[in-house]
């Protein structure tokens, strides 16, 4: 999908395309890819399941707005663990650790929106993004194993 002749483009919700991501398998949807994408901006949707965390990361250029749609949401950002009830967000700046996390037995759902799009090529240093553990869960998951093992193992 691309822009139309008018500059503009729709997304229906059957046209979302989530997947798992990578590293921590949580469901998420790359609605600027969706649309055709864009190099200014990044803009996906994160369903948590309960109990889980997306990866311990930051970005080299990108700022992110993070916005909860649902549930609870839970996130930590450098030493500090923020809450955020639904529809509230948080700003992060770049070079921040940061990581959302769902303590709690209900999903939760994001839509994460950075600017400019951080480009996925890590090189030859994923440390860049990656300084430390990305699969490190925040004390608040202290006992619990995420991301769940594959089928089979």
């Amino acid at each position: 999908m691309s822009l139309n002749d008018e500059g503009f483009a729709v997304l229906m919700p059957e046209g979302q395309r989530w997947r798992e991501s990578n590293i921590m398998k949580i469901p998420n949807a790359n609605l600027l890819q969706d649309l055709g994408g864009s190099d200014r901006l990044g803009g996906r949707l994160w369903r948590l399941p309960p109990f889980s965390a997306n990866t311990w990361h930051r970005h080299v250029d990108s700022w992110e707005l993070y916005f909860l749609l649902e549930g609870v949401g839970r996130m930590r950002i450098g030493g500090n663990t923020v809450t955020v009830p639904r529809h509230g967000c948080v700003l992060v700046a770049p070079r921040m650790l940061r990581q959302v996390f769902n303590d709690t037995s209900e999903e939760a759902l994001w839509l994460i929106v950075a600017a400019p799009q951080e480009q996925a090529d890590l090189g030859a240093d994923p440390s860049r993004v990656y300084p430390q553990d990305p699969k490190s869960l925040p004390p608040e998951l202290a006992g619990r194993a995420w991301p769940p093992k594959p089928a089979g193992t």
